[in-house]
């Protein structure tokens, strides 16, 4: 009888011992967040710079994919989980930019970790779904720079919602962004305007730009679909082959996160056909440029995109 006791006693003073370290858990990480910066995952370049803007001095960011990796086909690594294990937030792009990483960030906030798609905030309206994406929608939103506003005011409001005590700072911050982000819109819309309506044919390695192109003017060409995924065959570069030399384009362009030898094949398949296209520069897609660059940021990569983009086809 006494070991039956001892043993009921015990278990319970277990089950409220677990009980307490799950409450003091609780408490301890609500009570820290204000006390200490907020660490923040996110997936593409795009989005850190976003955080890093909005968040200013309140949190640390760490970014999964740097400089010419390309989301669709991105593989995470154990280190990559226990960055988003370890983090208070977590944002990413959302419309299947990240591709296998989705079911991941799904169990996240299944989880109750908080997980943001930064283009959840968008209205479905501005978004494009050409017939060729299969009925999908294109992620790749912040080649308008207007939309890519609508994911930097998610960012601030969700950050509000987790740091209550830093909503008018991030309010400020996000201020501050979005009027340099006005500044950029209007300065690819000029840019854009000095380039005669019928060289504004945009030929890249996949089909990123769309987004672009229907913000500031251009009719975009991709040899792969919305997702690197989808490999080009034969014929698909001897149909953009022929597009190229019937419409007599000066230039096309590769991308940092994709391999340059296909538009390299594309490039000989022009000039089979008697047309010497040039492959114009280097366009940062799916990734920005390094860390300490112009291209390193937001801001910086769009502007060498479009000064690359006119400076060639002009």
């Amino acid at each position: 009888m006494f070991q039956n006791r001892f043993t009921s006693a015990l278990m319970i003073a277990v089950i409220i011992g677990i009980l307490l370290v799950g409450c003091g858990q609780k408490s301890n990480a609500s009570a820290d967040l204000s006390q200490r910066q907020i660490n923040v995952t996110t997936t593409v370049g795009m989005i850190k710079d976003i955080v890093q803007n909005v968040g200013g001095e309140r949190v640390v960011v760490a970014g999964l994919m740097g400089p010419g990796v390309d989301p669709h086909l991105y593989k995470p690594s154990a280190s990559d989980i226990q960055k988003l294990d370890q983090a208070d937030i977590i944002f990413y792009g959302g419309l299947e930019l990240e591709g296998r990483m989705t079911d991941i960030f799904v169990k996240q906030a299944r989880n109750g970790k908080p997980t943001y798609a930064v283009s959840e905030g968008i209205d479905p309206a501005k978004l494009r779904t050409p017939p060729e994406f299969a009925g999908k929608y294109d992620p790749h939103i912040w080649f308008d720079v207007t939309l890519w506003q609508e994911a930097a005011r998610t960012v601030n409001s969700e950050l509000a919602k987790l740091d209550p005590g830093s909503k008018d700072l991030y309010q400020r911050n996000t201020d501050a962004y979005l009027k340099q982000l006005d500044e950029l819109h209007q300065y690819v819309t000029t840019q854009a305007a000095g380039l005669p309506a019928e060289r504004r044919i945009l030929v890249t390695a996949h089909d990123a730009f769309g987004y672009f192109g229907a913000q500031y003017g251009f009719e975009v060409r991709g040899l792969q679909g919305m997702s690197t995924a989808t490999e080009a065959g034969a014929a698909d570069v001897q149909d953009l082959a022929e597009f190229i030399a019937e419409r007599k384009i000066k230039a096309i362009f590769v991308e940092s996160s994709v391999p340059q030898a296909t538009i390299e094949a594309v490039q000989k398949a022009v000039q089979s056909r008697g047309w010497d296209v040039q492959i114009g520069g280097q366009l940062f897609s799916d990734a920005m440029g390094a860390e300490g660059t112009p291209e390193g940021t937001y801001n910086g990569m769009v502007r060498h995109n479009i000064d690359t983009i006119v400076n060639a086809l002009r």
